[in-house]
């Protein structure tokens, strides 16, 4: 990379795909960006609007006397609190050496670890799940491979039944070694017996009780082996983010090119109703 070529707009929307690209908690199908916004600045805010129902009532023909009530509304506040940074060089000697432009790969590296260190945000958010909709923990032996199946993406779908949540759009993050428990069960693995024809995207390793199967090393481990699984559909939590600086210099203690860049972020559980999560222990 030269510095008379870099085109700060370019970098910024190249490292924004594929930052995009490597998210799973904060990806296409679990997080919404409805609000998302403009940002500009950390501490920025996206104002989140909500209206109250309407009331349902009785109608007696040629009796009912028909008042319109007037809703409610409330706003909530999405706050861009997450500032992340990055910077690296490659030497001239290095770069004339190297086999093809070293900058694009360093930069797809660059957008993975921002991906790595939003999801583990994202999932951290998992705490602020309704009360009735926490399963509490659940053991899974072993040698029981239909136990993860039963035992926790089951009731975990019938916990947001019982939310009133979406069935359309449900998803549900997975440990690895969770995904590994769903391969020895036929409902997971066979396409007639799982429904699933989907394309896999962003951590997506197929389709079982009517969930969209995810795989994230970044699933939260509060304590032991212990792991958190997440479910629940896009509509619960809203994020958003950008790329906010993208810079190419040369620092003055070396002959090298480097680039510098910025990202803000930020995201919410909105609907603290739309997940259901399990603390999920090996055994």
């Amino acid at each position: 990379m030269a510095i008379t070529r870099f085109q700060p707009q370019v970098w910024s929307a190249r490292l924004l795909v594929a930052w995009r690209k490597n998210l799973v908690y904060a990806g296409p199908g679990i997080v919404n960006r409805d609000y998302e916004g403009e940002i500009s600045e950390a501490g920025d805010t996206v104002k989140i609007t909500s209206i109250s129902d309407p009331t349902i009532d009785d109608y007696v023909p040629n009796s009912t006397v028909i008042t319109p009530e007037e809703l409610t509304d409330a706003q909530r506040n999405l706050v861009i609190d997450q500032s992340k940074y990055w910077a690296f060089k490659v030497d001239d000697v290095d770069r004339r050496q190297a086999k093809g432009n070293v900058m694009p790969e360093a930069m797809s590296r660059a957008a993975y670890r921002l991906a790595d260190v939003a999801d583990r945000y994202v999932a951290g958010l998992y705490t602020g799940v309704a009360a009735a909709n926490d399963l509490g923990t659940v053991s899974v032996p072993t040698g029981t491979p239909e136990a993860f199946y039963d035992d926790v993406l089951v009731p975990l779908s019938v916990l947001l039944d019982e939310a009133d949540a979406p069935s359309e759009g449900r998803y549900c993050v997975v440990p690895p070694w969770a995904y590994g428990r769903l391969l020895r069960d036929d409902r997971f693995v066979r396409a007639d017996a799982s429904g699933s024809t989907a394309a896999l995207r962003n951590g997506e390793v197929g389709e079982a009780a009517n969930f969209r199967i995810l795989k994230s090393n970044n699933t939260p481990n509060p304590t032991g082996d212990d792991n958190v699984v997440q479910a629940g559909v896009s509509g619960a939590i809203s994020f958003a983010e950008q790329i906010n600086k993208t810079e190419a210099y040369r620092p003055e203690s070396s002959f090298s090119d480097a680039v510098k860049g910025l990202a803000l972020y930020g995201a919410k559980l909105v609907r603290p109703e739309g997940i259901a999560v399990a603390t999920v222990s090996q055994t």
